[in-house]
């Protein structure tokens, strides 16, 4: 690869991040190499990646929500996503 003009190095990285309009993907316990090649540098991540919806709620709003369904957060954010109102979301996890 070295003959190719290809680099190629291994970061250390704890966490990747990816920023989305509606969400963000984290990728958790990553591999991640960065590629240098013709003048440009490539990014390869591998690892356990997960998506977080970007609130739309306050974080009282969420914790509200957790409090009174004993949920996690990831389960109040979506039943307040999939509703769009702090009520029906309770109501959505305690028929759960």
């Amino acid at each position: 690869m070295k003959r190719m003009g290809i680099k190629s190095e291994e970061i250390d990285a704890e966490e990747v991040i990816i920023r989305c309009s509606d969400r963000d993907i984290v990728i958790t316990e990553p591999a991640v190499s960065k590629i240098k090649m013709g003048g440009q540098e490539t990014f390869q991540v591998i690892g356990k990646a997960s998506e977080v919806l970007k609130e739309k709620f306050s974080k009282d709003d969420i914790k509200l929500v957790m409090e009174q369904t004993d949920c996690t957060e990831e389960d109040a954010m979506k039943a307040l996503d999939e509703t769009g109102d702090i009520a029906e979301a309770i109501m959505l996890l305690k028929k759960q």
